[in-house]
């Protein structure tokens, strides 16, 4: 009996797609497209870039997805804001044709210094666990009367007096 040959798997150190960024590395984030071309764009963090086939002419993205908030149990809530996605634990792999371009996912600190947002440009504060819905860190610092999280989208101003930050709208002003 003739054994069935396994098709011969080449791990790649890099990967060029078309666009500005073009070159493509583990642990770079990028954009992937939904199935259905009005949602947007899925957001990944690659892990490791595989080649089969004659040639290695296929190759295959092994991804770890981020969560956008209104994809998670749950969904979105007030402190998260427009830009921010959640670190999941769900792992993939996709066709190379399926990538956009790259991205950018920033820390939560590092993305409210930022000068200027791009539609690249993404914060992540949490990991989420998709089986469970639950997220790690499971708390996070609350402010203001209100007693959310910080919102990078909404403004706050700090109190001379006594150093907290506040809505606006919480205090009246």
């Amino acid at each position: 009996m003739a054994k069935t040959r396994q098709p011969q798997k080449r791990v790649l150190e890099s990967f060029t797609i078309k666009g500005p960024d073009g070159v493509i590395k583990p642990g770079d984030t990028v954009l992937m497209m939904a199935p259905d071309s009005s949602k947007k764009p899925y957001v990944a963090r690659v892990e490791e870039i595989e080649a089969t086939g004659p040639q290695a002419s296929q190759v295959k993205f092994k991804v770890r997805w981020y969560y956008r908030p209104e994809e998670s149990i749950g969904g979105r809530r007030p402190f998260h804001g427009s830009k921010e996605v959640f670190l999941s634990d769900h792992y993939d792999s996709q066709s190379a044709d399926t990538i956009e371009g790259k991205c950018y996912v920033h820390t939560f600190r590092d993305y409210t210094k930022l000068r200027s947002v791009s539609a690249e440009d993404f914060f992540c504060r949490f990991e989420y666990k998709s089986a469970t819905g639950s997220f790690v860190p499971d708390r996070i610092a609350v402010f203001c009367k209100c007693e959310m999280p910080y919102n990078p989208d909404n403004l706050m101003i700090q109190c001379e007096d006594c150093s907290d930050w506040f809505h606006p709208s919480c205090v009246e002003i």
